[in-house]
């Protein structure tokens, strides 16, 4: 991908503000994941003057549904990402010739492929002058915890799961992060999608019997596991299936056995990724490497 550190900057110099220190027009952040996509609208502050306000303004805020085209296909992305768009700056009393930039974190974009193509989908929405900056959402989730300095590791574990990285040197490494289906079993995908081969197992004599049978047709009103297999190609979208981690919580809490080693798995690969990328990149000493190996064994 290419390196957020030479994105340029948004705050350009010597323009004039208004009375309340904002600049003229608004800048748009978003955060899109796999299950929903937010969408903040705040104001403009030139470069050079005093250090942003603390809490940052928020002229408008707005949720839409997954913009990660890799779980809904690329026209449900692009559409929620305009809905979410809109509905912000309605909110924010703007319109889109206010809009100075745009900086999306997305799930999904893993090359810079997928940069241009939803740096394409936004340009489409904007006058040309607005500067657009698109990364993975790992990066965005990094830079929040830090400050904005790029440098250590983050764990992004919820309906998908990635841990990415920066040495000091701007050096970034990633481990998972590549959907369900090219192993991100500590994903809530991954959990729920294993939870679901562990009922139809069971119900064929493949697998031992869990509590896992009872709890996810009760929770999805069903009656047979055979109801499963409709149930879950009629919409395989990852956020629809993730919302079952619950009841796999639930049965695990319960003293399912199943439903134990699902999670421990999990935790176990989600140990293993940052594990990697901390190696990759020599972001520890022996003591928290110790600690990274202890970990990949729970």
């Amino acid at each position: 991908m290419r390196n957020p550190h030479s994105n340029g900057n948004l705050r350009d110099g010597g323009e004039a503000t208004d009375e309340n220190g904002f600049g003229h027009g608004v800048i748009l952040g978003l955060d899109g994941g796999a299950t929903s996509t937010v969408c903040v609208c705040v104001p403009y502050f030139p470069f050079g003057g005093d250090r942003l306000p603390e809490p940052l303004p928020i002229l408008g805020r707005a949720v839409a549904g997954c913009t990660n085209r890799n779980s809904v296909g690329e026209t449900a992305a692009r559409d929620s990402l305009e809905q979410v768009i809109s509905e912000a700056l309605v909110r924010s009393g703007s319109d889109k010739s206010d809009v100075r930039g745009v900086c999306l974190g997305v799930s999904g974009v893993n090359h810079p492929s997928d940069q241009d193509k939803i740096e394409n989908w936004i340009r489409d929405m904007f006058p040309s002058h607005v500067k657009v900056y698109v990364q993975n959402d790992a990066i965005v989730a990094l830079a929040s915890g830090t400050m904005g300095k790029l440098h250590g590791c983050v764990l992004i574990a919820g309906t998908g799961c990635i841990a990415y990285g920066f040495d000091e040197d701007g050096k970034e490494a990633r481990a998972s992060g590549g959907g369900p289906i090219l192993g991100d079993w500590g994903s809530g995908y991954g959990i729920a999608a294993q939870a679901l081969t562990a009922v139809i197992r069971a119900h064929d004599g493949r697998g031992p019997q869990t509590l896992l049978t009872s709890t996810i047709l009760k929770a999805l009103g069903l009656t047979s596991p055979d109801e499963l297999i409709g149930w879950t190609y009629a919409d395989p979208s990852w956020a629809r299936i993730a919302a079952l981690v619950p009841q796999v919580v639930f049965c695990a809490e319960a003293g399912d056995e199943i439903s134990d080693k699902i999670l421990v798995d999990a935790a176990e690969d989600l140990a293993l990724s940052v594990k990697a990328v901390v190696q990759r990149l020599g972001l520890c000493g022996e003591d928290l490497l110790q600690m990274g190996q202890l970990l990949s064994r729970l």
